[in-house]
């Protein structure tokens, strides 16, 4: 079997397949764009299939013109130097093109290019997305390169408050991309460290919206499968690169993963997004870090609906054997430990637990999170 190749409109339009990022341009013209403005990473900007889209771009008369100011966990001053560079030079949309950082930051620049408030304002909160002026969200077409986030078919981003440390989720429906290109050869050079902290992360996704305790039938089967497809490729992408096949199935699971957690988030998320708020922590690394002790955490709550899922998984042992698969998972892509091994000091677990019951993951958690099971946690994710 060779990967596969697919149009699909939903969530929204995404086309997916080995070589589709030469369609680039002609997406961009579609939805209106004349002058786009490529948002990526400073590790990808330098790189060829970085190069390969400018020259794409360029080659239909829309211009090179890239911004790659964005830091792993992006911030409202990234978020400012990419709105001073689209206003500056005249652009009419935004290419979100890498991982979920650039994904993420590309939609904040296209969401406030002619907003009149905050972009704390527009937090996913109640109905704070309405406060938005929907008619100057500049269109987006997404290019992810690496197979984790899903925020290609998102309809939200996490920008991470410089002053406080705490990541804010912004929602508006217009962030989901008008077109989202999936090309797994994009994501044959990714270093061996993010094809395993990406791929866990759209574990994550799948597994908390699958035990999310809220009511979604649909995302709840794209969770399961999304599951499955990590579990089968996820250890081949990471022995070998050059697997297509299983580079576009990880594709398809991170996708999957963003529009299942519609269904909602968890424990695994409220915890980590303080970390990496806080020191800076790859977002899905740091998920797999915490998985097996919040999977303890929620035994009581989902161990039912745990031995469903490894049954259709094909995993011996109901609930026991799933642990047991996730810890084999970690082990085989060197994920670390324990937060201890991350960098994350005792000292402040306090503050760290005050943090992650402010994050709204924490809402769809199986089991209600309280200051001394949240501390408690912590603990043991130590």
């Amino acid at each position: 079997m060779t990967a596969p190749t697919a149009n699909w409109s939903y969530p929204t339009a995404v086309k997916f397949g080995p070589g589709r990022i030469k369609e680039l341009a002609d997406h961009c013209k579609a939805v209106g764009m004349k002058k786009p403005l490529l948002v990526t990473d400073k590790a990808l900007a330098s790189l060829p299939i970085t190069a390969e889209a400018l020259d794409i771009l360029d080659g239909a008369g829309l211009g090179r013109a890239v911004f790659s100011e964005v830091d792993p966990n992006p911030n409202e001053a990234n978020m400012e130097a990419g709105l001073k560079v689209y206003r500056a030079g005249g652009h009419d949309g935004v290419v979100c093109f890498g991982g979920g950082s650039a994904l993420d930051l590309g939609k904040m620049i296209a969401l406030m290019v002619d907003q009149k408030i905050s972009v704390w304002e527009l937090e996913d909160i109640g109905d704070w997305w309405t406060r938005a002026n929907p008619t100057t969200i500049a269109p987006i077409v997404a290019v992810p390169t690496t197979a984790g986030t899903g925020s290609e078919v998102g309809r939200a981003g996490v920008l991470t408050n410089s002053a406080t440390h705490k990541k804010k989720i912004i929602f508006h429906p217009k962030l989901l991309p008008a077109v989202t290109i999936c090309d797994p050869e994009l994501t044959v050079g990714m270093p061996k460290f993010i094809t395993a902290g990406t791929g866990m992360d759209a574990l994550a996704h799948c597994l908390e919206a699958f035990c999310s305790p809220f009511y979604h039938p649909m995302s709840q089967g794209i969770a399961l499968e999304g599951m499955r497809l990590v579990m089968e490729n996820l250890q081949k992408v990471y022995a070998n690169p050059t697997d297509l096949e299983a580079r576009a199935h990880m594709m398809s699971a991170a996708a999957m993963g963003a529009v299942a957690f519609q269904k909602g988030l968890g424990a695994i998320h409220s915890l980590s997004h303080p970390v990496g708020a806080v020191y800076g922590t790859h977002h899905g690394t740091t998920n797999a870090v915490v998985m097996p002790m919040v999977l303890d955490f929620n035994r009581a709550a989902i161990e039912g609906r745990i031995e469903k899922a490894a049954a259709y998984l094909g995993i011996k042992g109901g609930f026991d054997g799933f642990r047991a698969r996730v810890m084999d998972l970690r082990s085989e892509l060197g994920i670390p430990a324990n937060l201890a091994a991350m960098g994350v000091e005792a000292a402040r677990l306090d503050e760290l637990t005050e943090m992650a019951l402010e994050d709204p993951s924490c809402g769809g958690n199986p089991v209600e999170m309280t200051r001394e099971n949240t501390r408690a946690l912590y603990d043991a994710c130590m």
